[in-house]
């Protein structure tokens, strides 16, 4: 069969037997497979930090830590998506020999041009859907900027966390996030912006005065 006849929809089935045998990642929305690009150096280092901040955090605790290698499935019934966040932590995993996990605590994902509508939109929307989820945070790369939100009794609650003498509570850890850890070793000009990137443009919703973080 030639690629132009190959069906554009897959089972969930078919999507995890492809990826078993693939040597780049794809997510699985709904039935449609939509490639996975490569990180930027600072993208990559935003989450590192984060692992490394929340390696320490979770020492002693009976949580796990999952890096971007690790598939998150939401599974409502018809709806199955299949991500790969940046960051989860999960407190009651899957079966060791299991390729995703079903039940994060927390989830973090950097923002970059081409993910920047996913993870602010789709992923968020399904994100806040997962039962055992108490928070979802959306880092800036180019910013010391975390978009916070924290499950209440009332759903969720959106707040903005800007500038790297701030931090992050998490209190279902007991424990806190500091953007200086998280945006260690990053360096931001005076318009937080370290080289020429057309294709970037932060959100209405989360626009300062940028002056303010920077210095």
């Amino acid at each position: 069969m030639s690629s132009a006849e190959k069906p554009d929809y897959y089972s969930d089935q078919e999507y995890l037997q492809i990826e078993n045998q693939s040597h780049s990642k794809s997510e699985y929305v709904d039935g449609w497979i939509r490639a996975m690009i490569g990180a930027s150096v600072r993208h990559n280092r935003v989450a590192v930090n984060c692992l490394i901040a929340l390696g320490n955090l979770l020492q002693g605790k009976p949580c796990q830590l999952f890096h971007s290698d690790m598939k998150l499935r939401i599974d409502r019934g018809q709806s199955k998506r299949y991500y790969y966040p940046d960051v989860q932590v999960v407190c009651r995993s899957n079966e060791p020999t299991s390729v995703y996990q079903d039940q994060p605590v927390l989830i973090i994902e950097v923002l970059s041009p081409s993910t920047r509508n996913y993870d602010l939109n789709e992923k968020l929307e399904a994100y806040l859907q997962i039962p055992s989820l108490e928070c979802y945070i959306v880092l800036e790369q180019h910013q010391p900027i975390a978009t916070v939100f924290r499950k209440t009794n009332d759903g969720f609650s959106r707040q903005l966390v800007q500038g790297t003498e701030s931090t992050i509570d998490l209190p279902f850890f007991n424990g806190s996030l500091s953007l200086a850890d998280i945006y260690e070793g990053v360096e931001f000009t005076e318009t937080c912006v370290q080289e020429s990137d057309p294709e970037y443009e932060l959100s209405h919703e989360t626009t300062i005065d940028r002056r303010s973080i920077c210095s």
